[in-house]
């Protein structure tokens, strides 16, 4: 008997770990830009509080205080919502690299799959004619629910992304 299929198997399990930690780490690299991006935007709002409360502790009249309120109202808007659009940026990048290194490992294994149909097909003992048909059919019923799903994720994906 041929060791190829074992050989196979071990091959698309390791890469299947491989894909797992490079998913995992991009993620990691997500979670690390957003994490450094609050600490950066908590520095500056810190700083920025510091001014205000001192300007609002020098302010000799409410007519004083009221102005400086009034002049702050507009910058917060437009900071809170730089920020929002930063932390999207953020995520939607993390996604999308995500998204691409799932449908290239959904690929794979559909040319994996594909091959070892193949091998069964070449290989096959007679009178197993039958088994390799359901084989193949299993797989080629796998991949058209593969790629209906993938069709459906890309347009919720985008249909989200337009929403926003």
């Amino acid at each position: 008997m041929s060791t190829l299929i074992p050989q196979q198997w071990v091959a698309a399990q390791q890469s299947g770990l491989e894909s797992f930690f490079g998913l995992t780490n991009k993620a990691f690299e997500g979670f690390e830009k957003l994490v450094a991006f609050n600490l950066q935007v908590s520095k500056t709002v810190f700083a920025e509080n510091q001014e205000i409360l001192t300007q609002a502790l020098s302010a000799s009249n409410p007519s004083e205080l009221f102005a400086l309120q009034a002049s702050l109202s507009q910058p917060a808007a437009e900071k809170v919502v730089a920020y929002g659009r930063h932390v999207h940026e953020i995520v939607s990048g993390v996604q999308s690299e995500i998204s691409a290194a799932v449908a290239a490992q959904g690929q794979q294994f559909q040319r994996d799959a594909q091959g070892f149909v193949e091998h069964l097909q070449k290989n096959a003992p007679s009178g197993s004619q039958s088994a390799v048909t359901a084989w193949n059919s299993l797989f080629s019923a796998a991949n058209a629910t593969y790629e209906s799903a993938n069709k459906a994720v890309k347009q919720f994906v985008t249909t989200a992304s337009a929403a926003q």
